[in-house]
């Protein structure tokens, strides 16, 4: 199995060419091993993958640990395929200064996260969440030293809102500071909510999408009915109690069901898991550079890989946008809160 090199895409705006699937290691050094997961960085690599995604806080700094012996394990050709991000802001320890993105926090966390993967450089460093405790011109003034230290190669953002992106994006451009290229938000057919305000923005400025999540929390994989609720550390679906209200807040449970419905009849018509057929249709959203695979076992990775390939039919995607698109309220974002702010021309 290989990635077609025409699944290529860059990161943002920058010149940066990555895979259009990237391999998440939140679960490595939780539910999956050493061993397995460099099974799956193997496998990954050997089907074209490029885009290695991970954080100072997956499993308390296991996942970068982990990584970094396999790349260390690896030849030269290997390594140097890989595109490695990783990200910070979430607690690293006790102290009141572990945690956020002060100058302070992310010097340190910068530090640790290189000597865990044992490189001098990472490509990708991403704050992982806004920190109303910091002004963002410490936080960026840091990110933009940081490339012209050579320690970073790009800065990005990961569960930003529209607003917070376009203050990230102006802030750098008026400081003459290196931009924003990437965003991580949630992201599937169960989750559309970004494209109000956080997808217009980062099209806007040139940020190119991580989507995270990609498959609800597993909804999308066809493995939970309607009596079935999911459970472990799967993101979205870590709370077993929250089940099914994690996706019926817009449109209620009758979408959710609509959707899952709407996506197993195109994996069934195309031949295709139902997984295969939910990461097609992010992977080809507008501003998406690369979709953000998260599995627990080789398997469920070489499964998922294969939707770098599959092509959906203009009217199955077509179905999927109008059976999934998100029902909000009249105002801001329904019809009336559109309508006021179009223009039409008449002579």
């Amino acid at each position: 199995m290989r990635i077609s090199p025409v699944k290529l895409r860059t990161l943002g705006r920058s010149g940066c060419a990555v895979s259009a699937l990237c391999l998440g290691t939140m679960t490595f050094g939780d539910e999956t091993d050493q061993a397995g997961a460099h099974a799956q960085l193997d496998a990954f690599v050997a089907a074209g993958g490029t885009l290695v995604d991970t954080a100072d806080v997956y499993t308390a700094g296991a996942a970068e640990t982990i990584v970094g012996r396999w790349l260390a394990d690896r030849p030269a050709d290997v390594r140097d395929r890989v595109v490695l991000a990783t990200k910070a802001r979430f607690p690293m320890g006790p102290d009141a200064n572990d945690l956020g993105t002060s100058r302070r926090h992310l010097r340190r966390a910068l530090e640790a996260s290189l000597t865990r993967l044992g490189v001098e450089h990472v490509d990708l460093y991403q704050l992982h969440a806004w920190d109303p405790r910091t002004p963002l011109e410490e936080s960026w003034r840091f990110l933009d030293d940081a490339v012209a230290a050579g320690k970073i190669g790009y800065a990005g953002l990961s569960n930003f809102t529209g607003w917070q992106v376009q203050k990230a994006a102006d802030l750098a451009e008026h400081r003459g500071w290196t931009p924003p290229v990437t965003l991580q938000p949630a992201y599937s057919l169960l989750v559309r909510d970004i494209e109000h305000e956080i997808v217009p923005a980062c099209q806007h400025n040139g940020l190119g999408l991580l989507p995270w999540s990609p498959l609800a929390g597993g909804w999308l994989s066809g493995k939970y009915t309607k009596d079935q609720r999911p459970t472990g550390a799967s993101r979205l679906g870590e709370d077993p109690e929250r089940g099914i209200e994690a996706y019926d807040r817009v449109g209620g449970q009758a979408r959710t069901w609509d959707v899952l419905e709407a996506v197993q009849s195109a994996a069934e018509s195309l031949g295709a898991s139902m997984a295969q057929v939910a990461l097609a249709w992010l992977r080809d959203r507008p501003a998406v550079s690369s979709v953000i695979l998260g599995a627990r076992t080789l398997e469920q990775l070489e499964q998922n890989l294969a939707a770098a390939d599959l092509v959906l039919p203009v009217e199955l995607t077509e179905q999927l946008d109008r059976v999934s698109a998100p029902a909000p309220a009249d105002y801001p974002y329904g019809g009336p809160g559109q309508e006021q702010r179009s223009r039409s021309l008449r002579g």
